[in-house]
């Protein structure tokens, strides 16, 4: 199911969420033109990879703290293809601008990376060991499905889905979404285990969807909401 647009409302521009886009496609215009060796040095280097903190909190001198903590914020804005970033910004573009709308610009800030952060330590916590890098923004983008889901489960968002073109109400979307993550989360977790985990991090958008959810109304609702246009 893919979805093409949703029917919310919102009451103030989104240009927070529109920059966040923006910049994610910039970063990856400057990943994709570089020579191959440096682009896998520089995901190697900015995105997460668990086993360095495992050695980091066994004591190893080889990484120092922030060589460690660094990572878990620069890799929510890299990203490993063209279908990589475009499928994660095609997400948020579609249901950030209601949270951000909902939040407040700051807030959304600081809630759009706390959940990426959040969604990062649930993919490093199952696979510890791992020595693939970890990168793209879906951790965070899975915190505003999470919010979305919570704030406008009965949202109708225009869905295309095989030869069909409908509207379904956005708790079906979500929660697909999520059931479809957890299940093949843990699949993955079983046939890899002890291994490393590559490919799509699915314990991050479980992770990420599970703490947007549950922070959105500790966030709270920004003050002096105006229907859009009417100031």
């Amino acid at each position: 199911m893919l979805p093409i647009r949703d029917d919310q409302p919102r009451y103030s521009t989104p240009w927070l969420n529109y920059f966040l886009i923006g910049l994610n496609v910039a970063i990856f215009f400057f990943e994709a033109a570089l020579a191959p060796r440096s682009r896998d040095l520089l995901l190697g280097q900015f995105g997460v990879v668990p086993s360095h903190l495992a050695l980091f909190l066994a004591g190893s001198p080889k990484y120092a703290l922030p060589a460690i903590v660094l990572p878990f914020f620069t890799s929510m804005f890299l990203h490993v293809s063209w279908m990589h970033v475009l499928g994660n910004m095609w997400f948020l573009y579609i249901f950030g601008d209601n949270v951000e709308d909902y939040l407040g610009h700051f807030k959304y800030l600081v809630f759009y990376l706390l959940t990426g952060l959040l969604a990062m330590g649930t993919q490093v916590a199952v696979g510890p060991h791992s020595t693939v890098p970890a990168v793209g923004a879906s951790g965070a983008i899975a915190g505003v499905l999470g919010a979305y889901f919570i704030l406008y489960p009965k949202a109708r968002v225009l869905t295309w889905f095989f030869v069909f073109v409908l509207w379904v109400p956005a708790w079906i979307i979500l929660g697909y979404w999520f059931v479809l993550n957890f299940l093949s989360g843990t699949a993955t977790a079983l046939a890899v285990q002890g291994q490393n985990i590559g490919g799509v991090a699915f314990w991050a958008h479980v992770g990420g969807f599970v703490s947007g959810a549950l922070l959105v109304k500790v966030f709270g609702e920004r003050g002096l909401r105006y229907p859009y246009g009417a100031r």
